[in-house]
């Protein structure tokens, strides 16, 4: 009789670490309400993508500022005829996985994600996102709550590699090689 094979090794858990989640403690911000500056920065910045963006998925924390924020940008984004949200996906601050929200949010093959949350719990969704889904960070836009440097260092160097956002002064911030890169709003024209 040959000797069974040894177990597999667990796969690890794609939850942020307690310690590392309790380090940043109160220091992580809660979700702001979005600004005008802010929402017409992120529809720039999808509507100035390459290839054209159409279909998106909105994804936000259950708070009350990241719903507002995700209903704006969905009102908005629907305005236009040939723009389409394929689904709206909530999910908690805290749970014990976040498996049933992520799967929900990448069941769809979107042209982009857009998400308003708050660092800690889109650090856990997006951490599930990368172990279990197809989910591509790079095709991800997210509201000025997530443009916090802690949130790669929270996530992993990869893990939002390439996943872009808006300020609340309307400036644009990019997750690269795990640092969190904060562009300079464009001046105010002086042309009539």
């Amino acid at each position: 009789m040959a000797p069974a094979p040894p177990p597999s090794p667990a796969t690890p858990s794609p939850l942020v670490p307690h310690d590392a989640a309790s380090a940043y403690g109160g220091g992580l911000p809660s979700s702001t309400p979005h600004t005008d500056a802010e929402l017409t920065a992120l529809l720039g910045l999808l509507t100035a993508a390459r290839p054209r963006i159409g279909t998106v998925v909105v994804g936000h924390s259950r708070d009350a500022a990241s719903r507002a924020s995700a209903a704006a940008f969905v009102a908005a984004w629907s305005a236009a005829e040939e723009r389409t949200v394929h689904a709206t996906v909530d999910w908690p601050e805290t749970a014990a996985s976040w498996l049933r929200p992520a799967k929900r949010f990448s069941a769809w093959e979107p042209d982009a994600w857009v998400v308003a949350a708050a660092p800690l719990g889109w650090a856990q969704m997006s951490r599930r996102l990368r172990q279990d889904t197809t989910w591509d960070p790079a095709r991800t836009y997210g509201f000025a709550a997530l443009g916090d440097s802690r949130l790669p260092a929270l996530t992993g160097d990869a893990a939002l590699q390439g996943m872009r956002g808006v300020t609340a002064a309307g400036g644009v911030w990019t997750i690269d090689r795990g640092w969190l890169v904060r562009h300079l709003p464009p001046p105010a024209s002086d042309a009539p």
